[in-house]
């Protein structure tokens, strides 16, 4: 690279960030200087350098030893000093991909971020690749010595890593077919992704004259001029149509890539290899799926008919589906505004919580404007306990950006809390992640909705809820049952891009209900979707966490004394405990199949607040 590439890329960012409205003030840039200070910084280089040889170094020291080590004097204490020794290579390798992860997420269409994060997935895939036997190999030693040597402190203290790299156990391969999957997995499914997002990114949509990125087009989505939306809606029909091709051959190529991969390993079903990162039981996460598929016609169904009846008709289009109500002024929430908004509400159920929210603002760990590349949605990444998480918004001033902003900053104060537990153990399994930003959600909308005594805000507010609530848990449910779909159909040949339109039109059918009109133009709609391409079979975890969310406010709002202790002390646990008892403590428990019932009553609740609204009216 030119020495002073970083540089330009960077000048070229800003000069590519779209002018934000003058009503939502300055948006920040997140300062990624806590992880390195540029591309071409000799911090990088130094730890690419130290990561090639310490990976060496460290399967010259361990490979082939830890049976040994196990079964003699001292077991725990020496099993547990390799086991250290592995976390701070983990930690080291997670800086150096979460930095050329976000600088990629900044301008996905920059060549020089491109290249930059291309070149660090080969390379710590390459170090990486020397660190792949220690959990293989862990899973080699006998179960009775393991146990006996974790009766050691120090490898005590790992429990919760061991236990859940032994349930790994069933599904490996021998060493060198591990390896095989790991190198290769740059120019397979990587590689895809990336693919996958650079289209994304590249994508144009002309409306009213002008050409729109996927954010800006989506956002008109919501806009309160029903001409707009339906204009947006059909230039996003255009685009996806003609570039429907390539994301027929990437969902037909991951989709194949994946079943390879299931079948060595032994999983049957198609989502197993998901439940098993979740750490939650199939007959769980199928007991959800049956009771949300069972209240589709009581609460989606439900709700879209009384919104149709709010805009005088009997049907809405499927670009009115998250229309804002009619008849209601529509507030632009400047960024300040949308700031205090969040963090009075979370420093209203703890104080702790709203400081560890506030660092992220203080300190620049948030992206929030839209820029020309920059990639779409919203995340936060929690990169590696030594460092801290950022998070990445695109905020355009709607009162749904407020509560994404809630949303993510619900799991970065998660991933704060959680980071003690260090590399191996801070992560925590998607279910329990998303009810962190769920939880985050609900604080923001009740402290919002207690503050507003105009009864048109009022019922707008609990209608943009419900609506959130319904793309939360039944959207979410129709993702997976799609994916689900096209998975298995993937097994018996490749999907034309009919046939996965077909698919994708008979879950949105049965989920959104008759009062929805999903015209022509809509059947390409499941191109844009990423969780389908990143992380199959993740979607359902919404759905999980929102409904686990509603059980827990109730709790909340009965008895809120030490509620709150008890909450963050969840969230401090990170990945060390199972989800049933991390939610022992509160009285509840997810394998209970009324415990999902009890989660959609409260949606089922909110629609009846408004259908009274209007008895009322």
């Amino acid at each position: 690279m030119p020495k002073n590439l970083a540089k330009l890329a960077s000048l070229k960012n800003r000069k590519k960030a779209s002018k934000p409205a003058p009503k939502l003030g300055a948006l920040p840039e997140w300062d990624l200087k806590d992880l390195y200070p540029g591309l071409e910084s000799p911090e990088i280089k130094r730890d690419l350098d130290l990561v090639d040889s310490e990976c060496v170094a460290f399967e010259q020291a361990f490979k082939g030893r830890l049976q040994g080590m196990a079964a003699g004097e001292g077991a725990g204490a020496k099993l547990a000093e390799a086991v250290k020794h592995y976390e701070a290579l983990e930690d080291r390798l997670g800086r150096l991909i979460s930095y050329a992860s976000l600088v990629y997420a900044g301008n996905t269409t920059d060549p020089a971020s491109a290249k930059f994060y291309g070149d660090m997935q080969e390379r710590i895939t390459a170090a990486s690749l020397h660190l792949l036997f220690f959990t293989l190999e862990l899973n080699r030693v006998d179960d009775a010595a393991l146990d006996a040597a974790m009766n050691d402190a120090a490898l005590g203290h790992y429990k919760p890593w061991i236990d859940d790299v032994r349930m790994e156990k069933p599904y490996q391969l021998e060493d060198r077919v591990e390896e095989l999957f790991h190198e290769k997995s740059v120019t397979g499914y990587s590689a895809w992704n990336r693919q996958y997002d650079e289209t994304v990114a590249g994508l144009r949509f002309t409306i009213g004259g002008k050409q729109l990125g996927i954010e800006l087009a989506l956002n008109l989505l919501q806009d309160v001029d029903g001409k707009k939306r339906k204009a947006a809606a059909e230039a996003l029909a255009k685009t996806f149509k003609e570039n429907v091709r390539p994301f027929t051959l990437i969902t037909n190529t991951l989709a194949k890539d994946k079943e390879i991969s299931d079948r060595w390993r032994g999983f049957k079903d198609v989502a197993a290899s998901r439940h098993l990162a979740n750490r939650v039981e199939p007959e769980v996460v199928e007991a959800l799926v049956e009771a949300v598929r069972a209240a589709y016609p009581k609460l989606s169904h439900r709700y879209y008919a009384l919104k149709a009846k709010w805009f005088g008709k009997k049907t809405l289009a499927y670009w009115d589906r998250n229309a804002p109500l009619p008849k209601v002024a529509q507030p632009t929430i400047p960024w300040t505004d949308a700031r205090a908004t969040v963090l009075t509400a979370y420093g209203a159920f703890s104080p702790r919580m709203a400081e560890v929210a506030g660092r992220f603002f203080e300190r620049n760990w948030i992206d929030a404007a839209v820029r020309e590349g920059k990639q779409p949605g919203a995340f936060a990444h929690p990169t590696v306990p030594s460092a801290h998480p950022y998070v990445l918004l695109n905020y355009q001033g709607k009162p749904r950006d407020v509560m994404t902003l809630a949303h993510e900053l619900g799991h970065g104060v998660h991933q704060v809390l959680a980071a003690p537990n260090g590399p191996l153990m801070a992560q925590t399994p998607l279910t329990l992640a998303e009810t962190a930003s769920v939880f985050g959600e609900m604080l923001t909308f009740r402290k919002i909705l207690a503050n507003t005594t105009d009864a048109k805000q009022r019922k707008a507010m609990l209608a943009a809820k419900v609506e959130d609530m319904i793309n939360t848990v039944v959207r979410q449910i129709a993702f997976y049952s799609f994916e689900r779909k096209v998975h298995l159909e993937r097994r018996n040949g490749e999907l034309t891009a009919d046939k996965i339109s077909e698919l994708w039109m008979s879950v949105q059918a049965e989920s959104l209900g008759p009062a929805i009109e999903l015209k022509a133009g809509y059947e390409v709609f499941w191109t844009y979707i990423p969780h389908f391409i990143h992380s199959p079979f993740y979607v359902y975890a919404y759905a999980f966490g929102d409904c686990l969310v509603n059980s827990l406010y109730a709790v909340y709002q009965k008895s809120a004394s030490g509620f709150a202790e008890r909450y963050l002390a969840m969230l401090s646990a990170g990945g060390t405990k199972h989800h049933a008892e991390l939610l022992a403590p509160f009285g509840l428990d997810a394998r209970d199949p009324k415990f999902w019932d009890g989660g959609l009553s409260v949606i089922a609740g909110l629609i009846g607040e408004l259908e009274a609204l209007d008895a009322a009216a």
